[in-house]
C-alpha cells in the first residue's frame, strides 16, 4: 500500500460544501491535515435563497474532529463573493493550496418552455463561478508555483433532455477546466475536472424529483447508503494531491468505479472537392472510430488535422 496521501500544512477551499458531496470532501481534506474554507451560499438545490447554517455547521463539525476550518456563505457567481471566499483563506492562513469548484444547482427543464434565464442561472453558479474561485486564488498560485484545482463536471456533459442548462453548463465546465490546465501547466498548476455520482440532495431532493417527473424514491426517499459521496472522495483526494498524475482530464467516479472520460475526434476521410451527395454515401468513414486521436488542446487538434491534410 501507498503511502498515505496527506495535506498537512495546506490549505482548501472547497464550494458547495454545506452538504453532500462538497461536505464529503471537506471532512476528507481536513482529516488528512488540511485547514478548510467551507463554502455554502444555502441555496436550495435550484440554487434560490441563502442560508449561511450549512456552512458554519460543516466547519464547527471539523473544528470538533480537531481540524481547523472557517465558514464562508459568500456567492461564487460575482467575482466579489469569489474574492471573499479566496480572503476566507489569505486572510487566515496565507495560502491557497487546493480549490475544489463543486458549488452547483440543478434545475429540469427542456424545450420549449425553458427559457435563457434558466440557462444564465446554471452558467452563472457552474461555469462563471469556478472560473471566478479559481481566478481569484489563481495569484497566490502562481506566486507560489503551486496548485491543484478541481472542477466539477457531470455526465450531463452528454447531454440531456430534460436536463438542457444543468448539460450545457456542466459540458462548459469542461472546456473550462481545460484552458486553465493549459495556463497553469508552467506554473505548478493542475487542474482536471470531476464527474461525481452520488445519491445525494441534487438526486433526492423531492422537489427536484417532482419537477424533473421522476419517481418518488424508496424507503421515503432516504438515499441508498452504499452510493454515497464517500466513493467519489478517493479519486477527489488524489486530483486535490502534490502527487496528482496529470492535468487537463476529465474523471468520473461513483458506487466503487473509477474511469476516465476523453474526447476524442476519428481520423475521418480526406475527400476535397466532395459533393453532399457522394459524402452522405460513405458517410461511415467520417463516423468510423477505430482510429481516433485525443487532443490535448485546441492547437493538436488544429495539428492533427493538418498531419491528416498533408499525409493526404
Amino acid at each position: 500500500m501507498s503511502e498515505e496521501l496527506r495535506f498537512d500544512g495546506q490549505v482548501a477551499v472547497v464550494t458547495g460544501a454545506g452538504r453532500g458531496l462538497g461536505r464529503a470532501y471537506a471532512h476528507a481534506l481536513a482529516a488528512r491535515g488540511a485547514r478548510v474554507v467551507v463554502n455554502d451560499a444555502g441555496t436550495d438545490v435550484f440554487g434560490k435563497g441563502t442560508d449561511a447554517r450549512p456552512a458554519e455547521v460543516v466547519a464547527q463539525e471539523i473544528a470538533d474532529a480537531g481540524g481547523e476550518a472557517a465558514a464562508s456563505c459568500d456567492s461564487v457567481a460575482t467575482e466579489s463573493g469569489a474574492a471573499a471566499i479566496a480572503a476566507a483563506a489569505l486572510d487566515r492562513w496565507g495560502r491557497i493550496d487546493v480549490v475544489v469548484n463543486n458549488a452547483g444547482n440543478l434545475e429540469p427543464g427542456a424545450l420549449p418552455e425553458l427559457d435563457a434565464d434558466a440557462v444564465r442561472r446554471h452558467l452563472d453558479i457552474h461555469v462563471l463561478g469556478s472560473f471566478n474561485v479559481t481566478r481569484a486564488a489563481w495569484p497566490n498560485m502562481l506566486e507560489r508555483r503551486y496548485g491543484r484545482v478541481v472542477v466539477t463536471t457531470s455526465v450531463g456533459m452528454f447531454g440531456g433532455d430534460h436536463l438542457l442548462s444543468y448539460s450545457t453548463a456542466k459540458g462548459a465546465c469542461v472546456s473550462l477546466g481545460r484552458s486553465l490546465a493549459l495556463s497553469g501547466a508552467a506554473h505548478g498548476i493542475r487542474v482536471n475536472m470531476l464527474a461525481p455520482a452520488a445519491e445525494t440532495r441534487m438526486v433526492t431532493d423531492p422537489a427536484f424529483r417532482e419537477r424533473a417527473g421522476l419517481p418518488a424514491l424508496p424507503n421515503g426517499g432516504s438515499a441508498d447508503p452504499d452510493r454515497g459521496p464517500e466513493h467519489v472522495i478517493p479519486l477527489l483526494l488524489v486530483l486535490a494531491h502534490e502527487v496528482c498524475p496529470s492535468s487537463g482530464e476529465t474523471y468520473g467516479a461513483g458506487f466503487g468505479r473509477y474511469a476516465r472520460i476523453f474526447w476524442a475526434e476519428t481520423e475521418g476521410m480526406i475527400a476535397p472537392g466532395i459533393s453532399a451527395e457522394d459524402l452522405f454515401e460513405r458517410f461511415s468513414e467520417v463516423e468510423d472510430s477505430e482510429r481516433f486521436h485525443i487532443p490535448g488542446s485546441s492547437s493538436e487538434s488544429v495539428r492533427f488535422r493538418e498531419e491528416l491534410l498533408g499525409g493526404g
